[in-house]
């Protein structure tokens, strides 16, 4: 195969397009890798945004009722679930690839440059003073998130495995059965907990948020230097509520802080899931 990639090569060289095989944009496979990813070579042009908030938490953990509680803070704006991860910038010739290099930008630079203003953009609009993005699929990214945002300060917000296993199965039935569910909101729970591993912030309970939501938005809002604000108990109606942007169902519609589910029994978790529940202090 030696050959094709030559080929290839020199394609792109001289004509800024490549061979591709027929359905491997569709397969759903991840991008391929982009050039190194590095901090901002001049924070202060390179991003305007300060401080933000990154909430990471697997799927189903109760992260937008976390996101609504702080989007009621008079300096947080926390809204839908963004995704800017997946903003991608390409350069459709040789020619301007290199001339983003001669001013010091490769592929990763430029997607940086994008996700900050975007979110610049939204928080502006807000009016607030600071930007909260809870999308789970961060935590798979966390490491170019801390990367482009050298400030950015991240909640960990964790649950119940076997609740959280549940609660995914119950929001998509006819898509995954109760096994598949497990393991797959397993890949977030490791990918929060590698983040957790490696990155300094406050890590938060769902359960403890139900049942003592002051207490936990205080130790929030001491950790982000802010006051404490009561609104933050009644977040009231909210404007996004659809799926793959957030908690959809009505429990989240009340407005209000609603209890947590009953705890599993330990005969009743998954095997699969024992050793994050230990890791966690769900199991001793």
């Amino acid at each position: 195969m030696n050959w094709q990639r030559k080929m290839n090569k020199a394609l792109v060289r001289f004509t800024g397009f490549q061979i591709e095989r027929v359905g491997k944009a569709a397969s759903g496979a991840e991008a391929p890798p982009v050039p190194e990813v590095r901090p901002p070579a001049d924070p202060q042009t390179d991003r305007l945004l300060e401080s933000p908030v990154f909430l990471l938490s697997p799927v189903r953990s109760g992260s937008t009722l976390l996101r609504s509680m702080l989007n009621a803070h008079s300096a947080l704006h926390a809204p839908h679930e963004l995704h800017v991860r997946r903003l991608r910038v390409q350069f459709d010739t040789a020619l301007a690839g290199r001339a983003m290099a001669a001013l010091g930008h490769n592929q990763a630079d430029l997607e940086h440059l994008l996700w900050d203003r975007v979110l610049h953009r939204e928080l502006v609009r807000s009016g607030k003073q600071f930007i909260v993005d809870k999308t789970p699929a961060n935590a798979f990214a966390f490491e170019r998130i801390a990367t482009c945002w050298p400030d950015a300060r991240f909640v960990f917000l964790v649950r119940h495995p076997a609740s959280i296993a549940t609660s995914w199965h119950e929001a998509s039935p006819g898509r995954r059965t109760p096994e598949e569910a497990a393991l797959d909101a397993l890949r977030y729970m490791k990918a929060v907990q590698r983040a957790r591993s490696a990155l300094p912030g406050l890590t938060v309970k769902y359960e403890e948020l139900s049942a003592e939501p002051e207490r936990v938005t205080r130790e929030i809002c001491a950790f982000l230097g802010l006051a404490w604000e009561p609104r933050m108990l009644t977040y009231g109606e909210q404007q996004v509520l659809e799926k793959g942007l957030g908690d959809w169902r009505d429990k989240i519609r009340s407005g209000t802080v609603q209890p947590a589910r009953a705890l599993p029994p330990e005969e009743e978790i998954p095997d699969a899931l024992k050793p994050i529940c230990r890791t966690w202090g769900y199991l001793t």
